[in-house]
């Protein structure tokens, strides 16, 4: 393999990937994007070409995508405001088809920006092939929905041929009504059910910070567990930490909050020393 045909200018070294490539060979790697990685053009590219490179690399990968502006966007168009219950979308029936539309539009433009990069994605969602069941949240959420049981065979499949599943976080109940799933969930459901070496949430922060907001390039889940409660993490942080404690306590290897505003984020985490975010494990 030529690694130099293949890795992008201004990513990881050669012989730093070379280090790192064996690692990973056998190991599933589930990435969740999302935010303004998904709405600035140049990181879309570059997320884009990462994992077109990891697919060439040989590397087996999984992609969940969230959607969030994408959604407000649609409901905006719509003159519909949204409201939130502890950073989730309370959705009714006339909201939950406006996200069906928006995540499959960018679902569909992920798949399509892969074929440009040689890299073959196959779309998942709910209405199409849907492989995640889910239970109700609250009734106060409405059409919100945690992922229960996971078909993960038919992405296995397609992982096994070399290509690339991109899931939309879409999920039916025993009604065979239509859900939304928060992003980081559906992908600590997937890469939990696989066991994976990693989960990547792709964020628009550094990592995980300390009291004096510098960066923790890595840390224990209990490490993470006393910072939750002592204040140190807040906010909309504190879910997502709940997701990666949840998966390195249930067979996922290390879950990485990723910087996904630095260039090429995904192959300096993967392919670096230095990685690009908080490293968390068990």
């Amino acid at each position: 393999m030529n690694l130099k045909n293949i890795l992008p200018k201004g990513g990881p070294a050669i012989d730093e990937v070379d280090k790192y490539i064996a690692k990973y060979n056998d190991d599933f790697i589930v990435i969740k994007c999302g935010g303004s990685v998904l709405l600035d053009e140049i990181l879309f590219n570059q997320l884009i070409e990462d994992i077109s490179i990891l697919n060439k690399l040989g590397l087996k990968i999984i992609v969940v995508h969230g959607g969030g502006q994408n959604i407000k966007k649609k409901l905006d168009s719509a003159k519909i405001i949204s409201n939130f219950i502890n950073g989730l979308r309370i959705t009714d029936k006339k909201t939950i088809k406006l996200v069906e539309e928006a995540l499959n539009e960018l679902n569909a433009e992920i798949i399509k920006r892969l074929k440009d990069k040689n890299c073959e994605g196959v779309s998942f969602s709910a209405t199409c092939n849907n492989f995640i069941n889910v239970n109700s949240i609250s009734k106060e959420l409405g059409y919100v929905g945690n992922p229960t049981k996971l078909n993960i065979s038919v992405i296995l499949k397609e992982v096994k041929s070399k290509k690339v599943p991109v899931i939309a976080p879409m999920g039916l109940d025993k009604n065979n009504d239509l859900f939304n799933i928060n992003a980081d969930s559906a992908a600590g459901a997937v890469a939990k059910e696989i066991k994976s070496r990693r989960l990547l949430l792709m964020t628009d922060v550094p990592g995980i910070l300390d009291k004096e907001k510098k960066l923790i390039p890595e840390i224990y889940s209990k490490n993470a567990e006393k910072m939750i409660q002592d204040q140190t993490i807040t906010g909309g942080m504190i879910p997502k930490i709940n997701t990666c404690l949840d998966a390195v306590n249930n067979g996922v290897t290390g879950v990485v909050i990723v910087d996904g505003r630095k260039p090429h984020s995904i192959l300096f985490e993967l392919f670096s020393d230095k990685g690009a975010g908080t490293l968390i494990r068990k």
